[in-house]
């Protein structure tokens, strides 16, 4: 990684796993850490608001173009910003083929459950917990994980288990893994800028210590 490691973000959404990726880089005990951008998949996505309050470049996907045109378009301002690691932060849309190669082993995402259970195309934010209730599990989480040309199926980073409680609803479900997903995902990001992790060429994950090892995650409330 460079002396410099600069961080682009993709989503779609409010964007508080984009705000989490700030609130953690973009201060003075992070100087070699930067969030240099954001890419969303829509006009009108609260993400862009949080990029403009906390002083970051944004990019929209242009509408109704085909995924060649939206390879070039991500390439085009990725490379724009010189990132060196690119993060899905609830983006929604399949990341094109091309944009993989050219980023592999350097672009993670976030999924709100323990994959590979309640993955995949169509399983995304309100629809994941709903799946997770109505199965009837008794733990969920978060899961980061290098991202490859299909949708929640690159190799495995790290996991946060998360208790569902009899009786939630999907909201308090979703909820409580979000908070996870505000931790969890930080240090994932932090681990591949500092080496800690890398996806080797027989694309396994290998990590040099415990993901979690130089983290702190509890205040003395809890």
């Amino acid at each position: 990684m460079a002396d410099v490691v600069r961080i682009a973000v993709l989503a779609s959404g409010g964007g508080s796993n984009f705000q989490a990726l700030v609130d953690r880089f973009q201060r003075a005990e992070a100087p070699d850490r930067e969030v240099v951008g954001v890419i969303a998949s829509r006009e009108g996505a609260g993400v862009l608001e949080r990029a403009r309050r906390a002083g970051v470049a944004s990019a929209v996907v242009p509408a109704a173009r085909s995924d060649e045109a939206d390879a070039t378009f991500l390439l085009r301002t990725l490379a724009g910003w010189r990132s060196d690691i690119v993060v899905l932060a609830g983006y929604m849309k399949l990341v094109p083929e091309g944009v993989v190669r050219a980023h592999w082993g350097r672009i993670l995402n976030i999924h709100p459950a323990l994959l590979p259970s309640f993955g995949g195309r169509g399983m995304y934010g309100a629809r994941v917990h709903r799946a997770v209730v109505d199965a009837g599990a008794r733990v969920t989480g978060a899961t980061v994980h290098f991202v490859d040309e299909a949708y929640d199926r690159g190799p495995i980073l790290c996991q946060w288990p998360v208790p569902v409680l009899e009786g939630d609803p999907p909201a308090s479900v979703a909820a409580r893994v979000l908070k996870v997903e505000h931790r969890l995902l930080p240090a994932a990001v932090e681990a591949l800028a500092s080496g800690t992790v890398r996806l080797a060429a027989d694309g396994r994950v290998r990590w040099s210590r415990e993901w979690f090892e130089s983290e702190r995650f509890f205040n003395r409330e809890g």
